[in-house]
């Protein structure tokens, strides 16, 4: 019989082994606290860009709502014209009465 299919573990397999194991058995742990940390990261990103849009589309809906409460008051007696280009204008409603 072949002496290397016969081997007998020895106490320093049995050690090297414990030893893996509990080398393991950290890594995982460390592992899982960086993604505990890692997470909370995200979810504070997350938060902040939800929270920087919130205020976005409520600013969007203020200035919304500020340019449809400012209309111009129209003056019946200015007349209204636009450039046809170059020095020539043309103007309307400058001879309709009561506009």
């Amino acid at each position: 019989m072949d002496a290397s299919l016969s081997h007998e573990p020895s106490p320093i397999d049995g050690a090297l082994k414990a030893l893996a194991w509990l080398g393991g058995l950290l890594t995982t742990g460390v592992a899982a606290a960086l993604a505990a940390v890692l997470a909370v990261f995200v979810a504070a990103a997350v938060l902040a860009l939800a929270m920087t849009a919130a205020a976005f589309l409520g600013f969007t809906g203020l200035a919304v709502r500020a340019r449809r409460g400012a209309r111009a008051k129209v003056d019946p007696d200015v007349i209204e014209a636009h450039n046809v280009g170059g020095h020539s204008w043309v103007a309307y409603g400058w001879d309709q009465s009561g506009r």
